[in-house]
């Protein structure tokens, strides 16, 4: 059986949703990813502007996520995430969330897989492990409690 240990949360800032519109595979969306924190015991610091997160809307109104973004630590050091995940509900709840109302998260499954790279000798770890988190989508914001599956 896995087990995990928890790492570090992220909160992470969000621009307005871009539609694409919907192609075959789905409705396209680019959320861009303009800053946020990172805190916990395993690691601290910012994220810079500059990412995104990728979504494909399917059919049955699962989001499937694709984001990557970069960490700076408190000491300086850049590390990569790439984050890919799906988030899904009942109808109501993801209008609601698409609204940017407060929603439970336990209302909804919000999971991402998580994959580092850093070339940080101290955060060395982190290109050796894999990580899952549970999010939370805010109006403006995404929270991701993130851990290391063991």
């Amino acid at each position: 059986m896995l087990g995990s240990q928890p790492i570090f949360t992220v909160v992470a800032e969000l621009e307005p949703m871009m539609s694409l519109g919907r192609t075959p595979y789905g409705e396209r969306r680019v959320i861009g990813i303009t800053g946020g924190t990172v805190s916990g015991p395993k690691l601290k610091g910012r994220i810079l502007p500059g990412g995104a997160d990728w979504q494909i809307v399917r059919s049955d109104g699962a989001a499937d996520i694709q984001a990557r973004y970069t960490i700076e630590s408190d000491a300086g050091a850049r590390i990569m995430v790439d984050s890919k995940g799906l988030r899904h509900g009942p109808p109501d709840v993801l209008e609601k969330l698409a609204r940017g109302d407060k929603v439970d998260p336990s209302l909804y499954y919000f999971r991402t897989a998580m994959r580092f790279e850093t070339v940080e000798p101290a955060l060395d770890w982190l290109n050796r492990v894999l990580a899952i988190a549970k999010g939370e989508r805010l109006a403006r914001a995404v929270r991701l409690e993130v851990s290391e599956v063991l």
